[in-house]
């Protein structure tokens, strides 16, 4: 094939906002999606996330079986789906899908832009995985490494785990070594565990010739990257207000596009003709979703986020700016994985009458089965969940049928696989209406990883871009150097709404759910929720922010809270929002939780489904539920 000639984009550079396409906000992402923001419309970006906590333990462990070479294989899907385009439209790809493995990907990058002869240069990132000398430590003193902490600054002296055990152990780093890279010619960099919006921000830092003191500009591009960084996330997909509009808008969300500013204020968009939409709303939702509360660390810059400002301007676009940058602090987001071992689900479902009755038949057979043959304390975690409640008086069996979940968890699979067998043994036994109807493979050992989050001095990290030569070797090495200064960050603030409003005063009430009148988005950070509500009326922010105090969330949890939470909370009165944070809800993380909803994705929705005390002069405002019925 003869030489595909680019079409320049680096004339532009600095003149007029960057385009930053974003293809990938999880492992699951299918590569095409890249294609698609590189044909749909002129962009100079494509950026793209394919990983997460538990991402890195799966390629670790891959790695180790001879199964993978530590990188997403959506990603190089997408580059390959793509790379055409890329090269013929002179695009800019940026993206954190490298995993254990970027220099492998790259070098993948590299043989078919060679084969193709493509004028294209690749780089990737290095300094994130330290997993060496987490295990030389902890085989050295049986400890982390003296300068490793917890959030609270105390030492992990308490780390349950060997040398033997770790599987990976990855540091968040920032955009330096992207900026670099950009600089010295490259055109594609893959990246292994940069934080999620580092890709954004690296490139408008490179885009706009900022200084790595620019900390304003920076924290909005932090900000923009944390908006686009999940793709349709920012565009109509987990919205919470989706019922308002009819359903054929959601059924294929376009994804988003960040048009940033040389301020580091930005517009967010999308390719004209996809499905979706931006609106504030969209864009609100994304921004409240696993956050820090009002001040959000980056590896680059502190995001002050108390006077953000989201306003449309015009169709899917919308406005994003208000966002302040303090210098960065001293240390960064440390994930360590270890092997946790093997844990199972055994699901049964249970029809009709009786049914707490049936569940608590079922939990002290089995409970007894496995004392008889001294299992009990064989297993780590041994939980039996009853999942629904039955509808009373129902009109079709599917109303009647709530589910058995038996969640275990031990350091070996015998244990595992004995519960199966008691099952299978106690057929025969089984308490009135339990039926099985899914694939027992559940109920199988399988191993799992455990996420043990800490953080480290940054400038204990080296960190370096790799340029690679025509034949796939590194023909430059670039050391970064660490950020300028450093800024300790205090404690978080929380606090209930000065000067509230009597509830009294805003007259009679109706009882409804709190959805009807507030919508929002939840999701993980290690053990972890995060949620973030927000009305769009302003008529409505004085009792909200009156009545959705600290006390008032922690009874609509219910009685799922636990004494050994703890909460924060935090207002965003620009745009009408509440954030919480939920501490130690959802148990060892991820990759570990006993519980259904082990992300927290779906703890905003069950919030917005308690029914509150709403004053009626709000109902013109208030959405119904629209839960539809066949008849």
């Amino acid at each position: 094939m003869g030489s595909v000639q680019r079409q320049p984009n680096g004339s532009a550079r600095g003149t007029r906002p960057v385009r930053i396409a974003n293809c990938s906000g999880g492992q699951m992402e299918p590569g095409w999606q890249m294609r698609k923001q590189a044909t749909g419309g002129p962009v100079d970006f494509i950026t793209g996330d394919w990983l997460a906590e538990n991402n890195m333990a799966q390629e670790a462990a891959a790695m180790d079986a001879g199964t993978g070479q530590g990188f997403k294989k959506n990603s190089w899907e997408g580059l390959q789906l793509s790379m055409d385009v890329i090269a013929q439209k002179g695009i800019k790809v940026i993206i954190n899908g490298g995993g254990l493995g970027p220099q492998n990907l790259a070098r993948k990058c590299q043989e078919l832009i060679t084969a193709n002869d493509y004028e294209l240069n690749v780089a990737y990132v290095s300094g994130d995985n330290i997993t060496g000398r987490v295990r030389s430590s902890l085989r050295k003193t049986g400890k982390l490494p003296d300068s490793f902490q917890d959030g609270s600054g105390k030492n992990h002296r308490d780390a349950k785990f060997t040398a033997d055990e770790v599987l990976a152990s990855t540091a968040y780093l920032g955009a330096r070594a992207i900026v670099e890279a950009l600089k010295n010619g490259a055109d594609i960099i893959i990246c292994g565990r940069v934080a999620d919006a580092a890709p954004i921000i690296g490139a408008a830092w490179w885009w706009f010739g900022w200084k790595d003191t620019d900390y304003d500009r920076l924290a909005g591009a932090f900000l923009a990257g944390h908006i686009i960084e999940c793709s349709a996330y920012a565009s109509g997909s987990n919205f919470s207000g989706f019922n308002r509009f009819p359903l054929e808008t959601f059924v294929d969300s376009g994804f988003p596009i960040a048009e940033v500013n040389e301020d580091g204020s930005c517009v967010i968009t999308k390719h004209p003709g996809t499905g979706g939409m931006v609106t504030e709303e969209t864009i609100k939702c994304q921004l409240l979703y696993e956050i820090q509360g009002n001040v959000y660390l980056n590896s680059d810059v502190t995001a002050i986020l108390d006077h953000v400002q989201i306003k449309q301007e015009g169709k899917d676009r919308v406005r994003f700016s208000g966002i302040k940058g303090r210098p960065p602090p001293p240390t960064t987001k440390l994930a360590v994985f270890f092997k946790g071992g093997y844990e199972s689900q055994n699901l049964a479902n249970f029809a009709g009458y009786s049914t707490r009755r049936k569940h608590k038949l079922y939990e002290t057979q089995i409970r007894k089965r496995l004392a008889e043959q001294g299992l009990t304390k064989q297993f780590d975690i041994l939980e039996f969940q009853m999942i629904g409640d039955p509808r009373p008086d129902p009109r079709r069996m599917f109303e009647s049928t709530t589910y058995s979940r038996i969640f275990a968890q031990a350091k070996k699979p015998e244990p595992l696989s004995a519960l199966k067998l008691i099952l299978a043994d106690d057929t025969q036994q089984k308490p009135s209406g339990l039926h099985w109807a899914q694939d027992m493979r559940t109920a199988d050992p399988k191993t799992f990883y455990v996420y043990y989050p800490c953080i480290m001095p940054q400038d204990e990290i080296i960190e370096a871009a790799h340029l690679l030569d025509r034949n796939g070797h590194t023909k430059q090495t670039i050391y970064v150097s660490r950020p300028p200064k450093y800024e300790p960050f205090g404690e978080r603030e929380s606090y209930d709404s000065p000067n509230p409003k009597a509830m009294e005063s805003f007259g009679e009430t109706v009882r409804m759910p709190l959805g009807n009148i507030v919508i929002g988005r939840s999701g993980d950070k290690g053990p972890n929720v995060n949620m973030g509500l927000f009305t769009d009326r302003p008529e409505i922010w004085e009792w909200f922010r009156s009545f959705l105090t600290l006390d008032r969330m922690k009874s609509l949890v219910g009685k799922d809270w636990k004494d050994e939470y703890r909460i924060e909370r935090v207002e965003f009165p620009t745009i009408y929002a509440i954030h919480f944070v939920i501490y130690g809800i959802l148990g060892r993380g991820v990759s570990s939780s006993t519980l259904l909803d082990n992300r927290g994705k779906g703890f905003t929705d069950y919030i917005r489904a308690k029914h509150v005390d709403v004053p009626k002069q709000f109902l013109q405002w208030c959405w119904e539920e629209d839960d539809f019925e066949d008849e």
